[in-house]
């Protein structure tokens, strides 16, 4: 597949990673691609959105100081203005982040235009990568994601979520027509099983599988890793795999994966080094407009946004 082309107004570009089934690391893939993109691409901004009432991009991302949850202006405020500027906070790693709501329901309740994202994300200016953390479902606000979508990241880890892609594949082309955004990504395929009289394991099958389909998929798969779980249990804060698994496969596998997004996505030239982990006080890219520099700088000192 040639290279995906991005919108040609702001964002830079939009990812978005959904899958309608539970547990094949969705949030895993949208936080540590955004650090591993940010640390590739040392001028690149990049905003990380959670779809999602779940709290692990607030406990990866949040610096210290911020005010409690519940209490701080987060998606839901955004999305009422048609504009994220005044919600978006600079976190750990030098990854800007938009603190999801404590509930979505009122909020997939004001998305029946899939569109909309879109139209808030163009309004919002902002001049980088937006990646797109999605509930584990297909309802109005994946929906939405997969419609301001540049490229989907639709994650597989067996037989029942390669049908839920199928699903994501059939709206992203109701969305976008022919033109193919949505990418397979191979996650936690447990390859130990033979699941065939030939002796294929389940990752071949799977691979098979996508290609009869015709679909795109990653080069690269992304395997569970034994010391990125060890790390997020022990300390109940979800692990930078860059940070906390280099050495590791899966520290190999995350740099293959953000190097074909960015080559996807015509990000622009990679560091030739191996990257480093982005200090968590990193100052914000130069290349922020100044709406967005404000906001962040009164985020920063734990006030209001």
């Amino acid at each position: 597949m040639g290279t995906l082309v991005a919108v040609a107004t702001s964002p830079r570009a939009v990812i978005a990673v959904a899958s309608n089934k539970g547990g094949v690391g969705k949030t895993t893939v949208s936080t540590n691609l955004a650090i591993y993109l940010r640390a590739l691409h040392e001028d690149l901004p990049v905003l990380l959105v959670g779809l999602d009432d779940q709290s692990v991009i607030r406990r990866m991302f949040q610096l210290g100081g911020g005010p409690a949850v519940g209490r701080e202006r987060n998606l839901k405020h955004g999305w009422a203005e048609r504009d994220l500027s005044s919600v978006m906070q600079l976190g750990q790693y030098g990854i800007h982040i938009v603190p999801p709501p404590p509930d979505t329901t009122s909020l997939k309740a004001r998305a029946d235009d899939p569109r909309l994202l879109g139209r808030i994300l163009a309004r919002t200016a902002y001049e980088g990568l937006v990646i797109l953390d999605t509930k584990a479902d297909l309802e109005a606000l994946t929906q939405s994601a997969l419609a301001a979508a540049d490229l989907a990241i639709l994650p597989v880890s067996d037989f029942a979520a390669l049908e839920e892609a199928a699903k994501a594949m059939a709206l992203m082309e109701r969305f976008h027509g022919t033109q193919p955004r949505g990418r397979v990504l191979f996650t936690l395929v447990d390859r130990r099983t033979r699941v065939d009289a030939s002796g294929r394991d389940l990752y071949e099958r799977l691979v098979e599988a996508v290609d009869e389909q015709g679909w795109p998929r990653f080069a690269t798969a992304i395997s569970r890793s034994p010391r990125v779980e060890a790390v997020n249990s022990a300390t109940g804060t979800p692990g930078s795999i860059l940070h906390q698994a280099r050495g590791t496969g899966v520290h190999r596998q995350m740099r293959e994966l953000a190097e074909e997004v960015s080559k996807l996505l015509d990000l622009g030239p990679l560091r030739t080094r191996e990257p480093e982990p982005a200090r968590a006080d990193r100052e914000e890219p130069p290349s922020l407009g100044s709406s967005l520099k404000s906001a962040l700088l009164r985020g920063l000192g734990g006030g209001r946004t």
